[in-house]
C-alpha cells in the first residue's frame, strides 16, 4: 500500500465536480432535487410522462394504503415497447443495444432493430407454448445476450420472469420455481467459466424431479457439451425460437402488471419472492439511470459488470438502459480469465465511458496490482460507479485514482432489489464527493436516519435507516406472502420502510451506510441469510446444531463464519469441515460457503434457548464478549473463543470473484 493511499484512510478528502463534467451533465443544479421535496408525487408523474411512453396516461399518480402503493393507476405501457420500438421507431435502429464478450473471446454487436427481433421471436415461442399474461417464466442461463432477450420476450407479452444466478444450486432453483409456480424454464445447456463448462442443464434437470408447475424446458446451445434432453418436455432454442415470427406487437399492460419476481435472502431461511410491477418500477429505473450515471446516448458506452441474476442487472443492465437508449457492454466470464487483466481489455477495447461495479470487485483489483490496468488505455473513462455494499474509503481512493485517472467522479449507490432502483446516490454533476460517503437521497426519495424510537438522530447522528414515503420503484409485496412483507419491512417503524441496514449522518448531513443491523449477511454485496446457511448445515447427517455469523472480511465486506455441534458419533476433522462447506455450496450456492467453519461442544444459548449470535461475532472479530450472565452456560463462550484462536482456518478452495461480481 502507498503511503499516499494510507494518508486518505485518516483524511477525508473532498471532491466537487470538476468544471468541464458539469458544464455537460445532465443534472447540474438543484432543481431535481427541488422539485422532488416540494411534491414528490408531481416529481414522479413528471419523470413518467417525460422519460416513457404510455398507452394511456393514469388517472390517479399515487394510491397509498400503507404498505400497499399503486402507482400510476390505470395508467398503460408496454415496457418492452419503451426499451426498444419506440427507439427503433426514431429512427436509431441500427445502433447497438449491447456489445457481447463471450469468456472463451466470441463477441456480437446487437443492434435495437436486431434485439426488437430476438424479443419478438422469442415472445412468439412462449405464447406458442401457452404462456399467458400473468404466467411465471423461471430463467436460469449464464451472462448471453439471449437472457436479456427471455426477460424482455415475457415483458412483452405480460409474463412475470423469475430469473435465478446460474451459481445456485439444483435445490435453490428448484424452491424458487416452486414458490412461483413457473409454468416455463428457460436455459442453457452450459455457461463457460475460467475456459470450463457449467453444465447448467444438468442443474435445471435435477431441479425439475419435482417441480410440477413446469411444463416445457428452452434450452439454449451456447457450450455444446452434450447433454440430455428429456422428451416431450425439453426444446432447444433454435428449434423454437429461431423459426417464428419476427414480429410480435407489444401489449399495453396496466401500470400494476407483475413485471418479475426476484428472490432474495431474509431472516428466515426461505428466500422472499420480492414482485416489482410495470409502470413505477420503469419510471424509478429510467429515471435513476439517466440522472445518476449522466447518460448521453449517442456517446456513451456503458458496462455494468452485474449479473442479471441480480437486481442490479434487472434495474441497471436491462430496463433502465434499454429505456435510455443506452449502448451497453455485456460480459459473459470472470474478472480473471484468461488473466486478471480481462476487465480492463475490455473498457479499452469498446471504449467504455461508464463502469459500474462492486466494492468487493475493486478490493480485489487493488490486490492484485496496478500492472493489470496500467497495461491498458482507460482514458475513454469519464464516470465510475460503486454498487452492492458500502466502499471504503481507501477503496474508493484506488479506484478513483488509478482507474479513473485521478478525474472521474464515482457514483457510489445505495438500493436493494427491494427498493427496485437507486434511493441513495450522488448526482456527479452536481455533489460534491466523500469518499466511502453514498451521500444524499435521489431527487424524490425520502429517506432518514432514526433512533430505537423510530425519530430522526439529528445531523451528526447514527441508526437505522429508513425510507420516509413511497416511491414508485417500491417492491408491491412478497410472492404469497403478504404477512412477510408488512412484518419484515413495516413493522419495526410503523409508517415507515427500515431497510435493515444501519447508517449515520455526519457533520454536514452525507449519508454513511453502516452495514447489516439483522440476521441477514451482506457478502460481496449480497444478502445472504443466516438461517438459510444454518439449514444447509444442519441438512447434513454429522451436524446437530449450528450458527452462522458474518464477520469483517477486507475484500468481501463481510465473511461467513459457522460454529458448529456435531452429533455424538461423529468427530471433528478438516475432511469434514471441507465436506461441510461442499454441502452448503451444493444446497445454496457458491457464494454461501462459510469461510471458516469451527467445530465446538455447544453454542451459547439464553436460559430460553435463543443463541447469541452478537456473542460468536465478537469471538470472530476478535472483540471484547460483552455481558454473558443471560447465558445458560456462561463458560460456552470462552471455550469457544480458546478454541476459535487457536485453529487456523483454510481459505476457501473455490475462488468465488465471480460470485462476488455477478
Amino acid at each position: 500500500m502507498s503511503d499516499a493511499i494510507e494518508t486518505h484512510q485518516t483524511e477525508i478528502r473532498h471532491f466537487a465536480p470538476s468544471p468541464e463534467f458539469a458544464a455537460r451533465a445532465i443534472v447540474s443544479d438543484s432543481s431535481l432535487h427541488d422539485a422532488g421535496d416540494a411534491d414528490f408525487e408531481s416529481f414522479w408523474a413528471g419523470q413518467a410522462r417525460d422519460l416513457l411512453h404510455w398507452d394511456t396516461e393514469w388517472s390517479k399518480v399515487l394510491d397509498w394504503d400503507p404498505p400497499n402503493a399503486k402507482w400510476f393507476v390505470d395508467g398503460k405501457l408496454n415496457v418492452t415497447y419503451n426499451c426498444i420500438d419506440r427507439h427503433v421507431e426514431s429512427g436509431h435502429g441500427s445502433q447497438v443495444a449491447f456489445f457481447w464478450e463471450g469468456e472463451p473471446g466470441d463477441e456480437r454487436a446487437i443492434t435495437y432493430s436486431q434485439l426488437l427481433e430476438d424479443v419478438s421471436r422469442c415472445a412468439n415461442a412462449l405464447k406458442e407454448l401457452g404462456v399467458e399474461r400473468g404466467d411465471r417464466v423461471a430463467i436460469y442461463m449464464g451472462m448471453v445476450p439471449e437472457l436479456t432477450v427471455a426477460m424482455l420476450a415475457c415483458a412483452r407479452i405480460g409474463a412475470a420472469h423469475s430469473v435465478v444466478f446460474g451459481g445456485f444450486s439444483s435445490d435453490s432453483l428448484r424452491g424458487r420455481i416452486n414458490d412461483a409456480e413457473a409454468k416455463i424454464v428457460i436455459t442453457c445447456d452450459g455457461a463457460w467459466r475460467r475456459g470450463a463448462v457449467v453444465a447448467l442443464k444438468d442443474i435445471v434437470d435435477e431441479a425439475l424431479l419435482d417441480t410440477p408447475s413446469i411444463e416445457k424446458c428452452i434450452v439454449l446451445k451456447r457450450t455444446d457439451h452434450g447433454n440430455e434432453m428429456t422428451e416431450g418436455r425439453d426444446i432447444w432454442w433454435h428449434d423454437l425460437v429461431d423459426r417464428q415470427s419476427a414480429e410480435c406487437p407489444p401489449e399495453p399492460m396496466d401500470a400494476e402488471q407483475l413485471l418479475f419476481i426476484l428472490y432474495t435472502s431474509g431472516t428466515t431461511a426461505k428466500p422472499k419472492g420480492i414482485m416489482h410491477t410495470t409502470g413505477g418500477y420503469l419510471t424509478g429505473v429510467a429515471s435513476t439511470f439517466r440522472s445518476i450515471f449522466d447518460i448521453h446516448p449517442d456517446e456513451d458506452v456503458y458496462w455494468c459488470t452485474a449479473d442479471c441474476g441480480w437486481v442490479t442487472g434487472h434495474s441497471y443492465i436491462v430496463y433502465g438502459p434499454l429505456a435510455n437508449r443506452s449502448t451497453s457492454v455485456l460480459y459473459e466470464g470472470t474478472p480473471d480469465h484468461p488473466d486478471k487483466d480481462r476487465f480492463w481489455a475490455i473498457v479499452e477495447k469498446y471504449g467504455v465511458t461508464i463502469l459500474y461495479t462492486a466494492p468487493t470487485a475493486i478490493r480485489t483489483f487493488m490486490k492484485w496490482g496496478v500492472e493489470y490496468p496500467g497495461a491498458h488505455d482507460l482514458t475513454s473513462l469519464r464516470l465510475l460507479g460503486s454498487v452492492g455494499e458500502p466502499i471504503n474509503p481507501e477503496a474508493w481512493i484506488w479506484y478513483h485514482d488509478v482507474i479513473g485517472g485521478g478525474k472521474t467522479p464515482i457514483v457510489d449507490t445505495w438500493w436493494q432489489t427491494e427498493t427496485g432502483a437507486v434511493m441513495i446516490s450522488p448526482l456527479p454533476g452536481l455533489t460534491t464527493l466523500k469518499p466511502g460517503s453514498a451521500t444524499f437521497a435521489m431527487p424524490g426519495i425520502g429517506v432518514d436516519v432514526v433512533g430505537d424510537d423510530g425519530r430522526h438522530v439529528g445531523i451528526p447522528g447514527g441508526g437505522y435507516l429508513v425510507l420516509t414515503k413511497p416511491w414508485p420503484s417500491m417492491l408491491r409485496g412478497v410472492w404469497g406472502d403478504p404477512e412477510r412483507f408488512q412484518e419484515t419491512y413495516w413493522s419495526r417503524f410503523p409508517g415507515l420502510y427500515f431497510a435493515g441496514d444501519g447508517a449515520r449522518y455526519d457533520d454536514d448531513g452525507y449519508i454513511w451506510l453502516l452495514g447489516r443491523v439483522d440476521d441477514v449477511m451482506l457478502v460481496s454485496g449480497h444478502n445472504i441469510s443466516t438461517a438459510e446457511v444454518e439449514s444447509a448445515l444442519v441438512d447434513h447427517h454429522a451436524v446437530a446444531e449450528a450458527a452462522v455469523v458474518g464477520v469483517h472480511d477486507p475484500t468481501t465486506g463481510q465473511a461467513i463464519s459457522a460454529f458448529v455441534v456435531l452429533k455424538n458419533d461423529h468427530e471433528p476433522s478438516k475432511a469434514l469441515e471441507k465436506e461441510l462447506r461442499i454441502h452448503v455450496g451444493n444446497l445454496i450456492g457458491a457464494i454461501a460457503r462459510p469461510k471458516s467453519i469451527l467445530f465446538t461442544d455447544d453454542l451459547p444459548k439464553t436460559r430460553s434457548g435463543k443463541i447469541m449470535r452478537r456473542l460468536l461475532r465478537n469471538v470472530a472479530d476478535d472483540e471484547t464478549l460483552g455481558d454473558t450472565t443471560t447465558l445458560a452456560d456462561p463458560g460456552v463462550v470462552a471455550r469457544i473463543k480458546d478454541r476459535f484462536l487457536s485453529v487456523d482456518s483454510e481459505d476457501d478452495e473455490v475462488d468465488d470473484l465471480e460470485e462476488n461480481q455477478k
